[in-house]
């Protein structure tokens, strides 16, 4: 393997074959050249892979008793003030950012916001949350007690895992996942386990009990699959309900159909199967 280190007034830059080597230029360095670590102040630039890291300081540090070049894939990365993380159409940032090359991840520290502008005919997508993590293997991020925000819906969970390209988020909560879409005759919300949501299309599933509170028309049951181009939710239950206590209204079936945009529930007569091979995560069977 090929191993350069070029020094300058600038700074130092470091470059290796292997993809989670980190490479780190720009500002005043300072530190022990052999064993480090390497401290960088000023205009500071990380790059590892297609992830690209801008703050204003920055500390490379290696194992003890190894050299800085030793080390390769296994030293720890520490960029601090206003860091920004981008890579294809996401950037990302917040106060600490802890990268290690040895598992591949960039820990983000928050409060941690980020945005990825949107495809034509799409909406941007926004993340706020605790703390994300970013993988560099893959164009994956999580993301720890977020609210994520497309268009006009939003939701809520302890944890979220995002790719970034296919647009899938898995929101999961031990207690409950929140999603929300605000609109002006009462706000829609589905309350469930777990909810895979593709941001693009604006489909989802949910599973693990799941709620779907249309105003005074709430349908209840074990998962359901909703498509917010045409307003349809299909709920699957044993069995599922739907009601309407103010009206009096109850409806029940293995299979219900709940038109949010109308209003209207009914039995679905078709056998219906979620489509989960659409919302698999990478790597997924």
């Amino acid at each position: 393997m090929r191993r350069w280190v070029w020094l300058s007034l600038l700074g130092l830059a470091l470059a290796a074959s292997g993809v989670r080597v980190i490479q780190v230029e720009g500002g005043r360095l300072s530190g022990d050249l052999r064993y480090g670590p390497w401290t960088f102040e000023g205009e500071v630039r990380g790059r590892v892979k297609d992830l690209e890291i801008r703050s204003s300081k920055a500390t490379l540090t290696a194992p003890k008793g190894k050299t800085m070049q030793e080390a390769e894939g296994e030293r720890e990365a520490r960029f601090e003030g206003g860091v920004v993380v981008r890579r294809g159409r996401v950037e990302a940032r917040g106060p600490v950012l802890v990268y290690r090359e040895k598992t591949g991840e960039g820990e983000l520290l928050g409060p941690a916001r980020m945005r990825q502008e949107p495809k034509p005919g799409e909406d941007p997508v926004e993340v706020e949350a605790s703390r994300m993590t970013f993988q560099v293997d893959t164009d994956t991020s999580s993301s720890e007690n977020a609210i994520l925000k497309s268009g006009n819906q939003e939701g809520r969970a302890a944890f979220v895992y995002y790719e970034e390209e296919k647009g899938l988020a898995v929101f999961t909560d031990s207690k409950e996942v929140v999603l929300t879409r605000k609109r002006k005759d009462g706000d829609l919300v589905i309350r469930a386990k777990e909810v895979r949501s593709l941001t693009g299309p604006k489909k989802l599933i949910a599973t693990g009990g799941v709620r779907l509170q249309d105003g005074d028309l709430v349908t209840t049951g074990e998962s359901l699959y909703y498509d917010d181009t045409t307003g349809e939710a299909i709920v699957l239950g044993r069995p599922a309900v739907s009601e309407n206590k103010k009206e009096g209204f109850r409806l029940s079936g293995n299979t219900l159909q709940h038109n949010v945009n109308r209003h209207q529930v009914r039995v679905y007569g078709k056998e219906f199967r979620l489509p989960v091979g659409e919302f698999r995560k990478l790597g997924e069977k």
